[in-house]
């Protein structure tokens, strides 16, 4: 059963009422008994068990994006280094 929120245009009060979708809108305050409205609020429920986008998919991409960061040190580093072969060579040859 949905819950809606009123605010009395009396005294100020916001409150809930349960109530079927077919049931008409409250129009007495319960504090006070002057005229309320019916606010637009923000609802809250979640999606259980398979078949949502944050069971099944969300994770899949956090995953895969997280085993592309080793690979892409591994990469930067090796391009980095410079060959110590040839600075070993240099070396040898000023004391011939």
């Amino acid at each position: 059963m949905p819950i809606y929120e009123y605010q009395c245009s009396k005294c100020g009060e916001i409150f809930e009422a349960f109530q079927k979708i077919t049931d008409e809108p409250l129009t007495k305050c319960r504090f006070c008994r002057g005229k309320v409205e019916k606010l637009i609020s923000q609802s809250s429920f979640q999606l259980k068990g398979s078949g949502w986008y944050l069971t099944d998919y969300a994770n899949k991409n956090s995953a895969g994006s997280a085993n592309d960061k080793p690979k892409e040190a591994k990469e930067t580093s090796k391009a980095t280094e410079k060959p110590k072969a040839s600075t070993e060579s240099k070396g040898t040859e000023s004391k011939k």
